[in-house]
């Protein structure tokens, strides 16, 4: 990180992106909608591909865009409004990890959070646009030929470090983007194995509709009260 920056702005800033990372939108969305937890259908990851597998291609869209969102906002605004604290772009990628980290492990979710493609291609965004769009289109590239979207965001995110070491060179900032990419690249070590056994699941493909449980309808105590007319009888 920035050495010459406040050490107090830039701790604070990289706490303020952890929490924001922490918003689970696909569990968010998912509630305000009336959908079940993504946690607990399909591969249990709270991101908008698993969010797609409930059929709700809204719900999917919502959960992508607002968890890209989670990593490009934090950013920004430390682009932004950070010269003023003495925080630069090295800090920003910093604080974009932290978001990143903290969709992988939200506070305010039990720690059981996604794998973060969605929020690292908004940190990559932000941090360098035009390292998010090679970024991007390979993903693009390798899902539209194989329909694998893990495959694709593992190949991202291999990628990423090096499209910014041999066309930017390595700068503090590319730090950050390397570990977001091992981190990302790890997450997917049960997609791996998937993979390689040829049972993961492709891109829009539904989960048996035993997988996902039914939202239960709120208990009101009628049941209790039928029951309990019933004795009197």
């Amino acid at each position: 990180m920035n050495l010459a920056a406040d050490p107090v702005a830039s701790g604070l800033a990289v706490l303020a992106g952890y929490l924001f990372g922490s918003l689970s939108f696909a569990v968010i969305v998912s509630r305000l909608m009336g959908l079940a937890d993504p946690r607990s259908y399909g591969s249990g990851n709270p991101g908008a591909t698993n969010v797609l597998r409930s059929g709700n291609r809204i719900a999917a869209v919502l959960t992508l865009a607002l968890d890209a969102l989670k990593g490009y906002v934090p950013v920004l605004l430390v682009l932004i409004f950070g010269p003023r604290w003495g925080l630069n772009a090295v800090d920003a990628a910093f604080v974009g990890l932290a978001a990143f980290v903290g969709h992988l492990w939200p506070v305010f979710f039990r720690f059981q959070g996604g794998k973060g493609v969605a929020t690292a291609a908004g940190v990559l965004m932000a941090v360098n646009p035009l390292l998010g769009v090679a970024t991007l289109c390979s993903w693009a590239l390798i899902a539209a030929f194989t329909r694998y979207s893990s495959l694709a965001a593992i190949v991202a995110a291999v990628f990423a470090p090096f499209y910014q070491a041999l066309i930017w060179g390595i700068e503090p900032a590319w730090g950050a983007i390397l570990v977001m990419s091992v981190l990302l690249v790890w997450r997917h070590k049960g997609n791996i194995e998937k993979l390689i056994a040829g049972t993961e699941s492709k891109l829009g493909q539904k989960a048996a509709p035993h997988a996902i449980p039914p939202v239960p309808a709120p208990d009101h105590g009628h049941g209790a009260r039928h029951s309990h007319k019933h004795r009197k009888h």
